[in-house]
């Protein structure tokens, strides 16, 4: 970050409220194919410009990097958010139990805040008795909240109806080009917090929209911090990666954007249903 630009804090990054009475920051820092001895000079730069919320995986192969770089970053583990979850391969409820302490011992940082099932994952059919894991997780006091990431609506109708208990977020492939209205709908009703993934389009060319591209250039900020700007204004949890530093100030940076409304609504008409993930209806990687 050069000198003229903003300082950013911990305090400037919105606190988004859970269903269980618990918070999130509401810009978080992604690590998603950050190799794990890199992930620890991540974190750390991270941590100094002012992030305080850290999303990895099981599957990242990175969570001891993470938990290294909690350890080693001298904040109380009370003001750092870290988010794992559960890979596919481990879904089942015994096995879910088991890996969820193998997720623990790899981060080894005392306590998870936010545990989830990474893909509904349909084929294998287990994401029932995995919630129902999940579910006894959150009860025995293991874990601080409980959510699921890749699921649509049949998936959370399906754990909803079967437990009683609803996750307190999703996170799920978000962008400007897919913007999941039908979904982001049903989590409103039902009190949970959308979490976008690839919020930045993962490299796809996204952010040379000639409308971000536009609204960037007369607001003297870069397209990428205009789209997470645009996530914040419509009240997505948002976690963009990067293991640049400039590119990691500038991204918390957008918390300080202010779009007008015209703005959101020209970015609101980019909705062409593009996803450059993999559906969760039909993934599993197995």
């Amino acid at each position: 970050m050069t000198d003229s630009s903003p300082v950013i804090t911990p305090a400037d990054v919105p606190a988004h409220p859970l269903a269980d009475g618990t918070t999130i920051p509401q810009l978080g820092f992604g690590v998603w194919q950050v190799p794990d001895d890199q992930a620890q000079t991540a974190t750390a730069e991270a941590f100094r410009v002012g992030y305080r919320h850290i999303d990895t995986a099981a599957i990242y192969g990175n969570e001891m990097g993470v938990g290294h770089a909690v350890r080693e970053s001298g904040i109380d583990r009370s003001e750092i958010y870290v988010t794992t979850k559960l890979w596919n391969s481990d879904q089942g409820f015994d096995r879910t139990l088991k890996a969820f302490d193998e997720n623990m011992a790899r981060l080894d940082i005392g306590s998870i805040d936010l545990y989830l099932i990474h893909w509904a994952a349909p084929p294998l059919d287990h994401y029932v008795e995995t919630w129902k894991a999940f579910v006894r997780l959150h009860e025995d006091g293991r874990v601080g909240s409980i959510g699921v990431s890749n699921f649509h609506q049949p998936h959370l109708e399906r754990i909803i109806d079967a437990t009683g208990v609803t996750p307190v977020i999703n996170q799920v492939e978000m962008h400007p080009y897919l913007q999941l209205n039908d979904l982001r709908a049903f989590h409103d009703e039902h009190d949970i917090a959308t979490e976008a993934w690839s919020p930045l389009g993962s490299g796809h060319g996204l952010l040379d929209d000639p409308v971000l591209v536009g609204i960037a250039e007369r607001l003297g900020v870069s397209s990428a911090q205009v789209t997470l700007a645009w996530h914040l204004a419509i009240g997505n949890v948002v976690i963009p990666k990067s293991v640049t530093p400039a590119r990691i100030a500038e991204n918390i940076a957008s918390v300080q954007v202010t779009l007008t409304a015209d703005d959101m609504a020209a970015i609101t008409a980019l909705d062409n249903g593009t996803r450059y993930g993999s559906n969760p209806d039909t993934a599993s990687f197995a």
